[in-house]
């Protein structure tokens, strides 16, 4: 009778349903559905008297100061996981007591209370939506999630001041996929990976801290999924899918016998990558390739060790930057990027200067007040040109870097190079800087570091016969290379087709670029998305590259492309492709290549 009851309520609700979404960390997880309740708390706004301000502003400060109790007991809570869950979040609770001890949110939501006389739970609402407003226009996904962070405290200080109850997690069934419209970070720590399956959310993005958080734990998790909650019920049955972004929600009994096929084939051939950690990179033929790891946060180091990562090829800067009002000083920045090299243990970081416009740190920056923030940042004051225009900003970066560039090998990378002469300026001030830190005593790196131009600009590739003589390194970033080559901005709906990484003049300003490094003797790496993506690996590689960095998660799988590779066959694919003149082709012959390999 129970049995045909769960099939009439399963009938009912319509059956097998794919959902789409965002894969953030790749398994399959199947099990019963696990929904839990909205994080976010209605906020009603009303106006208060004159003589309440002072009463309002406390009831504000003893929220936060509840925040950070609550802080404190998450950290604790956070010792049980994993190595490098562990640090993730213990970095993402740092930059949240950091934000509860004088940001901009909780210094303009105190004042809001004064200014507009306002409620406090209403003032964190205004004053977030006024922040999120500025993070909404960012071109880079990276530092446009970074938003997430301030909602989360911002939410903390809401449920405090309200006293809504938290999430809790203690009553999820063994096996549970968890459903929510939103899993912050901290919802992560207080999930038990022996009895969680996976999660899923209506919001979120590769990017975020939620995201880093589930690779770190090794849990199945998709995002972005729309309508999420309207479409899934506690208990009933799902399929969850961190590779595909997909859950499907009351699976056929053949999807599941499927999946978990899928689900064992995945799991032999993570243990076959596993067994390449400590192999080398080498073609069949004998060609060896460094392959590195692109890093956003300190927190993805054990991910780039545990692949075996020959180095870092790309680290990121803007961590260091970003839910604060004023920038991170010389030492600051010196133990950050201090702990990474010394993590690498006499592997190679590059480290990139920070990338970001005007318009993301002016309110942050001294003397950037009155920057602007132009009609199109992408292509305005941002990345080298903005810290050329900011002195204090460039030579405290550069201080730091040589600093810790005394602990093992750093090569320092500057962003939207255009031409030779800001190579030259920012030699200058490095030389310029070095004098002032051998006048204090500081130790330094001897000889300097080596300083390299990011070939990201059309104009930066073609003119890459002149960059050499400047620099030490090139470093090809893809992403933004195509995107300035066909003029396309991946993040518009609109036009987001015709972004194409294998468009005959992307691929020629590649070429150009790799082939005058290798005339000049000048070290070059790739750093975009195809590096990781080992269908492109015979093409790269024919085109000259012998450096390739990537996201940690795909270099097993680069690895194990190029070992089965015949370096000689990847040459004259590169021809062939070469002198194609249709992005269409072009994809057709390198899968014809890699489908016989």
């Amino acid at each position: 009778m129970k049995t045909e009851r769960r099939r009439r309520a399963r009938r009912a609700a319509g059956g097998e349903q794919v959902l789409e979404g965002i894969g953030v960390s790749r398994g399959i997880a199947i099990g019963p559905a696990h929904v839990v309740e909205s994080g976010t708390v209605e906020v009603l706004e009303y106006r208060i008297a004159a003589r309440a301000v002072n009463a309002e502003q406390d009831r504000f400060v003893a929220a936060v100061d509840a925040a950070r109790e609550q802080i404190a007991g998450l950290s604790g809570q956070a010792r049980r996981l994993p190595a490098a869950a562990r640090e993730e979040l213990g970095h993402l609770l740092d930059a949240h007591v950091e934000m509860l001890a004088g940001s901009r949110l909780v210094r303009g939501a105190r004042d809001r209370i004064a200014a507009e006389r306002i409620n406090a739970e209403a003032a964190v609402r205004a004053e977030l939506a006024t922040i999120a407003e500025a993070f909404a226009g960012m071109d880079d996904p990276y530092l446009a999630s970074r938003i997430d962070d301030v909602r989360e405290v911002a939410q903390r200080l809401i449920r405090n001041l309200t006293r809504a109850p938290h999430r809790a997690f203690s009553d999820l069934p063994d096996g549970a996929v968890v459903i929510a419209d939103d899993l912050t970070p901290a919802d992560i720590a207080l999930l038990d990976p022996n009895r969680v399956a996976g999660f899923a959310a209506e919001l979120g993005g590769a990017q975020g801290h939620t995201a880093i958080m589930a690779r770190s734990l090794g849990l199945p998790a998709v995002l972005g999924i729309s309508g999420l909650l309207s479409k899934v019920r506690s208990g009933e049955p799902v399929v969850l899918d961190g590779g595909t972004g997909r859950l499907i929600a009351r699976p056929k009994q053949a999807t599941v016998d499927a999946m978990r096929r899928r689900r064992r084939d995945l799991a032999r051939r993570r243990r076959g990558l596993a067994r390449l950690r400590n192999l080398p990179a080498v073609t069949r033929d004998g060609v060896e390739i460094r392959l590195q790891a692109n890093l956003d946060l300190p927190g993805e180091i054990t991910a780039a060790i545990d692949v075996g990562a020959d180095g870092v090829g790309l680290l990121r800067s803007e961590f260091m930057y970003m839910n604060r009002d004023t920038p991170p000083d010389e030492d600051e920045q010196y133990a950050a990027m201090r702990g990474l090299v010394e993590a690498m243990d006499g592997r190679p970081v590059t480290v990139r200067t920070l990338d970001v416009g005007s318009d993301k740190l002016a309110y942050s920056l001294d003397g950037g007040a009155g920057l602007g923030t132009g009609v199109n940042p992408a292509l305005g004051l941002r990345a080298i040109r903005l810290s050329l225009s900011i002195p204090k900003l460039l030579d405290t970066q550069l201080a730091a870097m040589l600093r810790a560039a005394q602990h093992g090998p750093l090569r320092i990378l500057l962003p939207m190079i255009t031409n030779a002469s800001e190579m030259r300026k920012v030699r200058e001030a490095m030389e310029r800087v070095a004098r002032r830190l051998r006048r204090a005593r500081h130790p330094i790196a001897e000889p300097l570091p080596p300083l390299g131009a990011m070939i990201e600009i059309p104009a930066a590739a073609l003119a890459a016969d002149r960059l050499v003589v400047e620099c030490d390194f090139l470093s090809i970033g893809t992403n933004d290379l195509t995107m300035y080559t066909l003029a396309v901005d991946r993040g518009d709906d609109h036009v987001a087709h015709l972004y194409d990484p294998l468009h005959p003049a992307v691929l020629r300003l590649i070429q150009f670029a790799t082939e005058a490094a290798l005339r000049a003797g000048v070290p070059v790496n790739l750093c975009g998305e195809i590096a990781g993506d080992a269908r492109y690996a015979p093409l790269l590689l024919g085109l000259g590259l012998r450096d390739l960095s990537m996201t940690p998660v795909n270099l097993p799988m680069v690895k194990k492309r190029i070992r089965a590779l015949d370096f000689a066959s990847a040459a004259r694919l590169a021809e062939t492709i070469m002198g194609q003149s249709d992005s269409g082709r072009i994809a057709a012959v390198m899968d014809d290549f890699n489908s016989v390999m």
